[in-house]
């Protein structure tokens, strides 16, 4: 690993273990683009920038060169106004209205390791020999204006981070108008864009199109990074497949509004690029302040869509997630919402946590009504107190009774949230994020408090804290179930209200920041009406996510398989629910359900009294099971097999680091009479190893299993599954 300046032709070379990426400044100061990709010696890259003079209708910025064209240059931070007409990366408006501004090469500095960001998440080093940083500095001479880009290159991720630190070293006021963490231009579009998008239950579908002249982009202006988009791209060469060709990913650590994006410019050039969204946003940057813009992770791989899974599924559970929990296996859990929903005592607790126990399982979690008076989603939401009327003998009682059980306990909360109909409401009236004059609108009965005011943070610590202090809790699930309307805060001035969802963001990162750390022994769990702030900034400070509120095992096949494509198995919650399912009415075996839900944190969310005989044998041996293979599917590699995007069936499969011991699982949705006779190819196993299958004899060679394959199941009825154990014969 290295970062390479060459003084002579201007030039930086960041190489990691398979990747380089290199830029040359320019003798006007501009940055210019000029490879990511496979590692090179990097010899004359300098020859791969071309200069070429363009028609009239792409101006010239130095009439001292006219074959210079910003409008056709590749950039690396590029700016509007000054000739180039694409998308900009930043935008600043002077106080005489005018938003010109061109930034260009002041100085940079070379260092090991890598420095936090001030009040955001981002991904980490724990010893400088891991990672080299490059701190490029420029400069807009007439505002002062001062912008500081970071590159991190990782040794053994093959990753790159990207930042950029905003400084107003000038006299006058700025309003930074659009700040974007990333931009890099690939001199052609011979690209299919990936995108991750969906809905509520039906979230990071995997989504593919050709590259066209023109925007194409995804964003959310949502004030989270929102269940119908993902902050991440990524771009794949012609050919490139699940397991061959050039893949290029780019994920923000941000959990606000994102946008990301490509623009194919006139001369099938490409602009790729992410950052917080610039609509409705705006910061006023006065003499002497800075602004931080978040994290962008960008990955590069030779070896197709999932090379670049498991890159960031590696860097992101070793470097991203922190804490106690990142290299612990988790708990298997029961969670009563699906059982009990709002209706429910200690008894009633007491007796699912009871069956839990019988079964195997390792936590309870208690889900939403436990405070305030909340019998429906109308009321409630502030209330931090415990509803004596449901628990007559309090919160201690009931962790006590579960704690008996010889389990651990969890607890569920929305702390970003208030009830009109709350005792917080009625004393804080303007606590809630709100325009003076406006109608509050209303989402599932609630509105949202403001994290810019440092208030309202301290009351959210403080009551949480008093929670969690009181009773020996191990877990946390840290649920918000809206999105922003009517942003606007009651302390801000006019002319910082812009800044508010920003400052939201910032305002969250500081209160999971304050309760996690005081509370490390608790495993918090994220999530947002399922999976929608599923996202690294959110993973930073919680390590796993509920990856959505659709349990459906069939539709849970195509959301966690697009979860996987950036974010680790490690953070995505799976748990076996009733039937017919709550949310698509489905009825799926208990088998396929477990064998779904396996995949990922494991656990349960139903009535486990209500369970037969029969069904009590089966969700022991899937207890059973997923405690043996639980250090695969939450630390091993991971490996896509078939999609459920491109057929009746799907598979994956995890591989311990090793290569001794492998999972495998396999799902066919819909039966047919007379059906094909097929194989699977497996992945990731060592081809001169033999692996035996559990319940079978005999052995296979790792070389069969990968390239003649494994015969597929025959089954009779839908929505069948079958799981397979493989150890290495020793």
């Amino acid at each position: 690993m290295a970062i390479f300046y060459d003084k002579e032709l201007n030039l930086f070379h960041l190489q990691s273990k398979n990747t380089s990426y290199a830029f040359q400044i320019l003798k006007q100061g501009y940055p210019a683009h000029i490879y990511w990709g496979r590692k090179v010696k990097g010899l004359q890259l300098d020859r791969l920038l071309q200069i070429k003079e363009r028609a009239s209708f792409s101006p010239n910025p130095d009439q001292g060169q006219l074959n210079l064209s910003l409008d056709a240059l590749p950039q690396e931070f590029p700016s509007y106004g000054t000739t180039d007409f694409r998308s900009p990366a930043y935008q600043v408006k002077l106080p005489n209205g005018s938003t010109i501004c061109e930034l260009t090469y002041d100085s940079h500095e070379i260092y090991n390791g890598k420095k936090k960001l001030d009040g955001l998440p981002a991904v980490y080093v724990e010893s400088d020999s891991e990672a080299q940083t490059l701190e490029l500095t420029l400069k807009d001479d007439l505002t002062g204006l001062t912008a500081v880009l970071s590159y991190t290159v990782f040794e053994n991720h093959d990753a790159i981070t990207r930042s950029v630190k905003f400084i107003n070293s000038g006299e006058m006021t700025l309003d930074l108008q659009r700040a974007l963490s990333m931009s890099v231009d690939f001199v052609h579009d011979r690209f299919e864009m990936l995108q991750l998008s969906g809905a509520w239950a039906r979230e990071r579908y995997v989504h593919k199109r050709k590259l066209e002249p023109g925007m194409q982009s995804v964003e959310s202006r949502r004030g989270s990074s929102s269940h119908m988009q993902n902050p991440f791209l990524a771009l794949l060469a012609e050919g490139a497949t699940e397991d061959h060709g050039d893949v290029y990913g780019v994920n923000l650590v941000y959990s606000g509004s994102f946008i990301a994006g490509v623009e194919v410019d006139q001369y099938h050039s490409s602009r790729l690029f992410i950052g917080i969204n610039p609509f409705d946003f705006n910061w006023k940057l006065e003499a002497g302040q800075q602004f931080q813009t978040p994290e962008a992770v960008m990955v590069f791989s030779p070896d197709g869509l999932g090379g670049m899974s498991r890159i960031y599924h590696e860097l992101y559970r070793t470097r991203l997630v922190r804490g106690e929990f990142r290299d612990k296996t988790r708990p298997i859990l029961v969670n009563n919402w699906e059982a009990t929903y709002f209706n429910f005592n200690a008894d009633k607790i007491e007796a699912i946590a009871t069956a839990g126990k019988e079964l195997g399982i390792e936590m309870f979690v208690l889900d939403d009504g436990w405070f305030g008076k909340r019998n429906a989603d109308t009321t409630s939401l502030g209330d931090w107190f415990v509803d004596r009327n449901k628990l007559p003998n309090g919160l201690e009682d009931l962790v006590d009774r579960v704690k008996r059980l010889d389990m651990q306990f969890g607890l569920w909360f929305e702390p970003e949230m208030i009830s009109p109909e709350s005792e917080l409401y009625k004393a804080h009236p303007d606590w809630c994020l709100h325009v003076e004059g406006r109608r509050r609108s209303q989402g599932r009965n609630q509105l949202i408090l403001d994290y810019s005011r440092q208030d309202v943070r301290d009351y959210i610590v403080k009551t949480v804290s008093d929670i969690l202090s009181s009773s020996p809790i191990t877990y946390v699930k840290w649920d918000m179930n809206r999105n922003m309307t009517e942003i606007g805060s009651a302390l801000l001035p006019a002319d910082r209200q812009r800044e508010t969802a920003h400052r939201y963001m910032l305002g969250l990162y500081e209160v999971l920041e304050t309760i996690t750390s005081s509370f490390p022994h608790i495993l918090f769990e994220s999530c947002s009406g399922g999976g929608g702030r599923f996202d690294p900034g959110m993973l930073y400070y919680m390590p796993q996510t509920w990856t959505s509120d659709n349990t459906d095992a069939v539709s849970r096949l195509k959301i966690q398989y697009g979860t996987s494509i950036v974010y680790p198995i490690s953070t995505m919650g799976a748990h076996v629910s009733a039937i017919p399912n709550h949310q698509v009415g489905r009825k799926a075996s208990l088998e396929t359900r477990g064998n779904v839900a396996l995949s990922g944190n494991f656990g349960y969310e139903l009535d486990l009294t209500v369970f037969t005989e029969e069904e009590k044998e089966a969700v022991k041996e899937q207890v059973a099971l997923y405690k043996d293979v639980r250090p695969l599917v939450q630390f091993g590699d991971f490996y896509r097999l078939l999609s459920p995007f491109e057929g009746n069936e799907t598979a994956w499969m995890f591989v311990s680091k090793d290569k001794s011991e492998a999972f495998v699982v396999y799902v066919s949705v819909l039966q047919e009479a007379n059906a094909k006779l097929d194989r699977i190819r497996l992945k990731g196993l060592d081809p001169n190893l033999e692996y035996a299958l559990d319940g079978e004899d005999g052995a296979y060679g790792g070389d069969e299993l990968m390239h003649a394959g494994l015969q597929t199941p025959l089954f009779h009825g839908d929505y069948s599954s079958k799981v397979y154990r493989f150890r290495a014969v020793k």
